[in-house]
């Protein structure tokens, strides 16, 4: 499967803190007040989710040095465009009861996390770092192993290309890819599927969101385009 994770585009720029959104989400229980960011489908989603859920896809795609950056607006936007996607998908498979999460599924991601940190007190002082604890990470593992087994069942096969296809962009790049085609073949392969995986995961989400009701509420959040 081509984990569609690997879509999300990251900013390489860490210095510009998010602007400020105006709403206000209620308090937890000895919690500061949170701020909203967006409601999707009836959920609000708050700007210390989306900002750990960032944290974690950016601790996910190997970022552990800059997982406790300031995050700039882009990031931030790439990472709104993640959850509204991932949660649109998810509740689109609740309504019809599909695509649990298979516990091993999850319990792999959770390792590979923790993987990621260098001692298991490293990877709980980020969680403390940013109020969140093993539940809330494993919640947001598991709902990223939905998203990409319900996006992945809708366009996996239309994915694939067939020999005819890597051979003919071989022939058609062969002057700057390097080495004869067998050596070349697989890699090829790999970058094709991984395009056409990608513009179909566009038309996927844009078909999701036609009939979706999410409402931005941040400023940041407004100025981001599906």
């Amino acid at each position: 499967m081509v984990g569609w994770l690997a879509l999300m585009p990251v900013a390489a720029a860490w210095t510009a803190a998010p602007e400020a959104p105006s709403q206000e989400a209620p308090a937890a229980e000895g919690r500061l007040v949170d701020r909203v960011v967006a409601v999707i489908e009836n959920q609000v989603l708050t700007l210390s989710e989306l900002e750990f859920e960032s944290r974690v896809a950016l601790v996910q795609r190997g970022g552990v040095r800059a997982a406790d950056a300031r995050l700039d607006e882009q990031t931030l936007r790439n990472a709104l465009e993640l959850a509204i996607n991932q949660r649109l998908l998810v509740a689109g498979a609740d309504r019809l009861q599909a695509f649990q999460a298979e516990r091993s599924e999850v319990e792999a991601r959770l390792k590979a996390f923790r993987e990621r940190f260098e001692s298991e007190p490293a990877l709980l002082a980020f969680l403390a770092r940013h109020e969140a604890d093993l539940d809330q990470l494993t919640a947001v593992l598991e709902r990223g192993v939905r998203a990409e087994r319900i996006l992945d069942s809708r366009i996996r096969l239309r994915a694939q290309v067939s020999e005819a296809d890597v051979r003919r962009y071989w022939e058609q790049h062969k002057g700057t890819v390097g080495g004869p085609y067998e050596s070349v073949r697989d890699a090829l392969r790999e970058k094709l599927v991984r395009e056409r995986y990608g513009e179909l995961a566009k038309d996927a989400f844009k078909q999701v969101r036609e009939s979706a009701r999410v409402r931005r509420v941040a400023p940041f959040a407004r100025e981001a385009r599906p």
